[in-house]
């Protein structure tokens, strides 16, 4: 019941839950490559466009990630920071300088709280 339905429908009808294991296991290994690869250029081409908060956002952005993880592909937590902030619009670069100018390294936790503390700064503005 949780395959998808495009993967159920080029299984075979095998009658032996052994054969048939070994031919659902081929078929997501071969489903997990191009899984990984659509994710990640979603999470590449991933723009925050304000409609939802910047916290969705970011946390849509962390879902990407885990999901690679689970494919055995992991992104590094720095690394994700960045693509995080390469996600912001042009209304974040002030925020954005803020951060390359400090020394200090964010974590996911930290980026988010100050990427909604400006959020809400922006929109009082």
């Amino acid at each position: 019941m949780t395959i998808a339905n495009n993967i159920k429908i080029t299984l075979p009808q095998i009658l032996n839950a052994l054969e048939y294991l070994k031919v659902v296991k081929d078929r997501f290994r071969s489903a997990d490559k191009s899984l990984a690869g659509t994710i990640m250029a979603e999470l590449r081409t991933m723009k925050y466009d304000g409609n939802r908060g910047v916290q969705d956002h970011n946390l849509n952005m962390v879902d990407k990630a885990a999901k690679l993880k689970t494919l055995r592909m992991q992104v590094d937590e720095t690394f994700l920071v960045q693509f995080i902030l390469n996600s912001l619009p042009s209304q974040f670069r002030a925020f954005k300088i803020h951060y390359n100018t400090n020394k200090d390294k964010w974590n996911l936790n930290k980026l988010t709280n100050v990427c909604v503390q400006e959020e809400v700064r922006l929109r009082e503005e």
